[in-house]
């Protein structure tokens, strides 16, 4: 819901807080839905908050690591006759690409959107953690899903070869980049790659999306230069892809000393997307 590590993890300490001090009138009742209902109506106004107070630069996804399996979960499965057949895998739900295509969604419509094609749940069910109507719900949902509509027709299976040839392409870039190898960078980049910063007001940087191949390659050798010595870096499994966790301890206190870097390949596997995570707040579930 908030694509926020850290904000998740209050809002679950919020949520059973306020089961142990203010619980439903009526305890011989399941709790789960309520709880669901309480966490997903404190999440919206974590979202309304963060819209309304604006942000410091592009917004990122916390990283949130995927190394030995898959976010755990338990659903209850929704009745075949309402089922949407879970448009989207869970995994897949964490991933860079569908947190970002979810932040074109109001709050609502981003809640009906996760209950219904990510969770599975049956229009009713969804209506009834939410506390709307069954018109409402559905009404939520079919603008939730045009909004997605681009994600949808760009959208990458977590299949495999998709992690293999991520893999390889941080690792030319990781080469690339240690050798100061400027037409290997180039070659690694599409035509029309975007790069993405998320400092988030809290260290230095670009404010501005870069779009173009010149460009991301003039920003990837000017980053690079600014490093007194070669930073430790690694590939992890963050967000349900390969991506490079980097410490460089020996930058300036206005310079992230952590950060994430993550890619977004193109059909012939050339970096689409570049998506770095610099803001220290976002990084507390990454382990080097």
């Amino acid at each position: 819901m908030t694509g926020n590590a850290s904000d998740a993890d209050d809002l679950v300490q919020e949520t059973f807080v306020r089961a142990i001090e203010k619980p439903p009138r009526d305890t011989r009742e399941p709790l789960r839905p309520w709880l669901i209902r309480v966490a997903v109506n404190l999440s919206r106004d974590v979202l309304r908050k963060r819209k309304r107070q604006g942000y410091a630069g592009p917004w990122l996804p916390s990283p949130i690591p995927t190394d030995e399996e898959s976010p755990a979960s338990y659903e209850p499965p929704a009745p075949n006759e309402h089922s949407p057949a879970a448009r989207y895998e869970l995994m897949e739900s964490v991933s860079f690409a569908f947190l970002l295509a979810l932040e074109a969604l109001t709050p609502s419509q981003r809640a009906v959107l996760l209950l219904r094609d990510v969770f599975d749940y049956s229009t009713a069910e969804t209506a009834e953690a939410l506390d709307l109507t069954e018109p409402n719900v559905k009404v939520l949902l079919l603008r939730a899903r045009r909004k997605m509509n681009d994600y949808d027709k760009r959208r990458v299976e977590l299949k495999a070869s998709t992690q293999e040839a991520t893999r390889r392409a941080l690792e030319q870039f990781l080469l690339c980049l240690s050798e100061r190898d400027a037409a290997g960078i180039e070659r690694l980049l599409a035509e029309d790659v975007v790069s993405m910063s998320d400092g988030g007001g809290e260290v230095t940087a670009a404010r501005q999306t870069v779009r173009g191949r010149d460009r991301v390659l003039r920003l990837i050798l000017g980053l690079a230069a600014k490093s007194l010595v070669e930073p430790r870096s690694a590939i992890r499994s963050l967000n349900g892809l390969p991506a490079i966790v980097v410490e460089d301890v020996y930058r300036s206190s206005k310079l992230a000393s952590r950060y994430t870097i993550h890619f977004d390949l193109d059909q012939d596997g050339r970096i689409r997307g570049l998506h770095t995570v610099l803001a220290p707040s976002k990084l507390s579930a990454v382990k080097f």
